[in-house]
């Protein structure tokens, strides 16, 4: 199926969620409505057209500086089909947070836990959101922007990792 064919279904059956519309090289992205991830995580998943039976990424982007906002990003693959898309959501800074897709598709758990534990987006309805890969006394988020660039954690966290060492 080409790109304006996918395009087109997904923008049919959800006319008021898809922002907008984009393909590069031949890499086609919806920018969707936060609140409709994972109603249409869930179709592109069960459609026998699309069969996007592979989440194969998640991840944040830090768009604070420029446009306010932080970005969820989803690379999907179809094994069957042999077709690839990226959905994108924006999230306010202020309550960064969006639906789980972990009923949708099971590696969403870990993915979603490290874009919780990087960027500090919390994600409705996951089973099991803590840190994944962080200590839980970590403060802040590094890979968004406004962390200190000398990366200076509490003397606890150093300690801790002193005493392997010893």
């Amino acid at each position: 199926m080409k790109n304006e064919d996918l395009a087109a279904l997904i923008k049919t059956k959800f006319p008021e969620a898809i922002m907008s519309i984009a393909s590069f090289r031949n890499e086609l992205t919806l920018t969707v409505k936060k609140d409709a991830v994972a109603e249409i995580a869930q179709f592109l998943k069960k459609n026998e057209a699309l069969d996007f039976n592979f989440l194969s990424d998640l991840c944040g982007v830090d768009r604070i500086e420029t446009d306010n906002v932080f970005d969820v990003v989803y690379h999907l693959y179809s094994l069957s089909k042999n077709h690839r898309l990226r959905l994108k959501a924006s999230v306010s800074p202020d309550a960064p947070s969006l639906p789980t897709v972990t009923g949708v598709w099971k590696t969403a758990n870990w993915h979603e836990r490290e874009t919780y534990d990087m960027f500090g987006i919390t994600f409705e309805g996951h089973p099991d959101l803590r840190k994944i890969l962080t200590p839980e006394d970590f403060e802040g988020h590094p890979l968004r922007k406004d962390y200190p660039l000398d990366g200076r954690q509490p003397a606890t966290l150093r300690d801790i990792y002193r005493k392997d060492e010893a």
